[in-house]
């Protein structure tokens, strides 16, 4: 099974990594590194970056493997290039920039945004971005704010930085690197790289125990402004259609559905509910771990605070569902202060999550598109009162 030490050094890692939406090379070349370094599990690219981890060990053939999958960004800025040349929109010396980097000059710098944040929560808000192999530090200045539908939106902004920033390099809020508190892990974006973490712990499993069993791992790029790396995906057709998709998301807490209480099964979202029979196969999965390891518990749910990549899937013709963990101060919105404070989890969640995702790969159970437990009861039933409705028809 999974090893908690190896599991959360990896957690840790890629909790650590800066992304945004079309910006995640940095965790994408993690999961090369990752993967150079266990020759039995195969990795291919996709067309538009999309990442296919694949494991498969054992002569019996697996006719509907599962693939797990996760989204590699999280809401973020994109720098779009420095506002004049330096401070106060003169030409910068190369003493200068140095001294800048000791901040005491400060630029300005444009930044698209790209993601679901409030417009409150931005101005006066700290960031970071990740440029030319450092942290630089800024502080929104203004933001640009349209309307999308019923919504207001951050298009763009302006930021007061520490340092020149290179165009392309992702922006995050000001946030520490992870830390464990209490039993729960926070990090300036849980959402999804958790997800994508427990990923590699399961693959990170099986490369070292190598039982037999077969399983897929997709890390799609850009979800967080629409699905844009599954559904490419998905025309692509990067993942094999036999495969049942098992989408893994931060889900915002809700009363029903506690931090702690165990990974949770999702049903649904705000815009969809999943394929009924991989929703049941996976929780016939999950139900079979409980019996078999202590303290593995979990949760069905429907968690409608948002839309997830298992609806896309299903839309686009792949029996797929959903798995979660409950999420603190999504979107980094801390909504009892109005700040912007980081996301966190649950490690006991986080851990359970990955056993799961090993039962998964590994299970003897066979998945086949439909319920088969629901078809047995139904089939029990007719046997049982069929007759009597056949003879107590009213004359």
């Amino acid at each position: 099974m999974v090893k908690t030490p190896a599991a959360r050094k990896i957690l840790h890692e890629v909790l650590s990594l800066p992304t945004a939406p079309f910006v995640e090379g940095h965790v994408i070349d993690y999961i090369r590194s990752f993967a150079a370094e266990r020759p039995r599990l195969k990795l291919r690219a996709d067309a538009v970056g999309n990442l296919l981890l694949h494991y498969k060990r054992g002569a019996a053939r697996v006719a509907r493997p599962v693939c797990l999958t996760a989204h590699l960004d999280h809401p973020g800025f994109v720098a779009e290039g420095m506002i004049g040349s330096g401070p106060a929109g003169r030409s910068v010396s190369r003493r200068e920039r140095g001294v800048a980097a000791k901040g005491s000059h400060r630029f300005h710098l444009r930044a698209v945004w790209r993601g679901g944040v409030l417009p409150e929560f931005f101005v006066g808000s700290g960031v970071r971005f990740y440029s030319g192999g450092r942290w630089v530090r800024g502080r929104v200045l203004s933001t640009v704010v349209v309307k999308k539908g019923l919504r207001k939106v951050v298009k763009s902004a302006t930021i007061e930085v520490a340092a020149e920033v290179e165009v392309g390099s992702p922006g995050m809020w000001d946030l520490p690197d992870p830390r464990v508190r209490n039993g729960r892990i926070y990090a300036r974006a849980t959402d999804d790289l958790a997800g994508a973490a427990a990923m590699l712990a399961c693959a990170d499993a099986l490369d070292r125990v190598r039982p037999s069993g077969e399983a897929y791992f997709l890390f799609t790029r850009a979800e967080e402004v629409g699905f844009i790396g599954a559904i490419a995906a998905c025309g692509l057709k990067t993942v094999p259609r036999k495969c049942l998709v098992v989408a893994v998301e931060n889900s915002s807490e809700l009363p029903n559905a506690k931090m702690g209480d165990g990974p949770i099964l999702r049903v649904g979202d705000r815009a969809s509910t999943y394929f009924s029979p991989a929703t049941a196969f996976t929780g016939r999965v999950a139900e079979a771990l409980a019996k078999s390891k202590r303290g593995f518990v979990f949760q069905r749910k429907l968690m409608d605070g948002g839309t997830c990549e298992s609806s896309a899937f299903c839309a686009l013709g792949y029996e797929a569902t959903g798995v979660c963990v409950a999420l603190g101060n999504y979107h980094n919105m801390n909504k009892r202060t109005s700040r912007i404070g980081p996301e966190y989890i649950d490690l006991k969640d986080f851990s359970r999550l990955t056993d799961w995702f090993y039962a998964l790969a590994t299970t003897k159970l066979r998945y086949t598109g439909r319920d088969e437990n629901l078809q047995a009861l139904l089939g029990k039933l007719q046997k049982e009162y069929g007759p009597l409705l056949r003879r107590s028809v009213p004359t």
